[in-house]
């Protein structure tokens, strides 16, 4: 029964993929789906991009061992700031300048907005090296879910998942993304509803009023403000989670393919509901590990198995299937637009630009061919085994630390320099891996402090170095 239904599931994307083929005529089809997305569709993509495996495997998993309720900020930090103020802040501008200069992906518009074609080059080259350990990260939390809950090898669950995710999106690209992120999106709702109910009402939890003397028995900071990990690695968690996705490109593309500036108000509470329920379903569990096991060795001492066990413990067979199919779309329709993104980055930002005058059938064509290549590094890395937060934080981190503050900042201030953002966005990358190594591999500090410096290097810089020609100002600023 259980192979069935993910038989079906698997053959519903592949059904969508093949309807959005045929809507997918033009590279602009195939990347931003014509600049025609509506605001359900919108808001499901957004937040099915946001969350993947990584959040209940990874993330929920050990954040919620290590913290206990204080987890709970993290909720907050992806409703308020990864999502609700990211639309009410970032999407009317962001839709309206990429227009302006016919801006498509992140790299063309810095290079546009900073009038720098060696800055398409470098931002390129930083998404397609760091997306992938990204991707990776989202193959291993699928893949260890298969595993623990159905007992299907890694490696066979690693496979089956690359190749339908290459498949739909080569056929139909962002329209496919969307149409699937809205279905993917509804079985996420449905199963963290699931999840919860189980959770909360098993024997270990014994329903909602227990859970605090319950915890406090084993340890009163899990019931805390602040849990048992203390502040720096809670709020470095809560702002890189959070503030994070304002500059990562997969999220960014949202705003960019939107049909209209009404579509803008509607999606922006759809997306803080969505986030915010899902975010707390993930969290929330992860919270209550400490009621399941005394100690780590119950899993393994692998901290990504926690949420596995959990289901595996308190949930009956058809919720477990619902479950699996929870996060197998919460990865999926992640794994899509990091692919897409990608792809991008090499296709529509290097190749274009050495051959300008290439035909966009040839483009589609790369772009479809170059999605299969990603898919294939990507895989080759999610084999090689690794913590799976520590991968997710340092291609989060360093993407973020790169492109948040150039892209922020170029969006609101005119004063933005070149050199100012060619710092900023060097300096970002450098701290993040710097970091990652000084800091012995704490990822999510690294990774919130790369993004954090160059918010305040750049406005610096900018006092002190050549500022633009009022004509580039009025290009960038003024509607024509």
């Amino acid at each position: 029964m259980k192979f069935f239904v993910i038989a079906l599931y698997m053959a519903i994307l592949l059904f969508l993929g093949y309807i959005s083929m045929k809507k997918t005529k033009t590279l602009n089809d195939f990347y931003l789906g014509g600049r025609n997305i509506g605001p359900w569709v919108s808001a499901l993509s957004y937040g099915t991009s946001y969350f993947s495996a990584v959040i209940f495997i990874g993330y929920a998993g050990k954040s919620g061992w290590g913290f206990g309720l204080s987890v709970l900020w993290i909720v907050l930090g992806n409703a308020i700031i990864g999502s609700y103020l990211a639309w009410k802040l970032l999407a009317r501008p962001t839709r309206a300048m990429t227009i302006r200069l016919q801006a498509s992906t992140m790299p063309e518009f810095l290079a546009k907005r900073y009038d720098s074609k060696g800055m398409k080059v470098f931002a390129a080259l930083i998404i397609f090296v760091f997306l992938v350990p990204y991707c990776s990260s989202v193959y291993m939390g699928l893949s260890y879910f298969f595993e623990s809950i159905f007992g299907i090898p890694y490696v066979y669950a690693l496979f089956a998942i690359a190749i339908i995710t290459a498949v739909y999106l080569v056929m139909g690209g962002y329209v496919a993304v969307n149409l699937t992120n809205l279905f993917q999106g509804i079985i996420m709702i449905l199963g963290v509803g699931f999840l919860l109910y189980y959770v909360v009402e098993s024997p270990q939890v014994g329903g909602w009023g227990e859970i605090i003397p319950r915890l406090s028995a084993i340890d009163p900071k899990l019931v805390a403000p602040v849990g048992p990990g203390g502040p720096v690695a809670l709020f470095s968690l809560v702002l890189l989670t959070s503030l994070g996705t304002w500059g990562l490109p997969q999220m960014t593309q949202k705003f960019y393919a939107i049909k209209n500036e009404a579509v803008i108000k509607k999606a922006t509470i759809v997306t803080f509901i969505f986030c915010l329920w899902i975010a707390f379903g993930a969290y929330f569990t992860g919270s209550l590990s400490h009621l399941f096991f005394t100690d780590l060795s119950a899993v393994g001492n692998n901290v990504d198995k926690i949420i596995p066990t959990m289901i595996n413990m308190t949930l009956p067979g058809w919720v477990a299937l619902l479950i699996l199919l929870l996060v197998l779309s919460a990865s999926m329709s992640t794994l899509a637009s990091l692919v897409l993104v990608a792809s991008s980055a090499v296709v529509m930002d290097l190749v274009q630009m050495a051959k300008p005058k290439i035909e966009q059938k040839k483009v589609v064509l790369l772009m479809r061919l170059c999605c299969v290549v990603f898919v294939a590094i990507s895989l080759y890395l999610a084999l090689i085994p690794n913590n799976i937060i520590n991968l997710m934080s340092f291609s989060w981190g360093t993407i973020a630390g790169a492109f948040l503050a150039p892209y922020v900042l170029g969006l609101f201030m005119k004063g933005i320099t070149k050199t100012a953002a060619w710092i900023g966005m060097i300096s970002g990358v450098v701290l993040s891996i710097g970091l990652t190594v000084l800091l012995n591999g704490n990822t999510p500090l690294a990774g919130t402090i790369a993004m954090i410096a160059p918010l305040l290097i750049i406005p610096i810089v900018s006092k002190f170095t050549k500022p633009y020609s009022k004509e580039h100002i009025r290009t960038v600023f003024t509607d024509k």
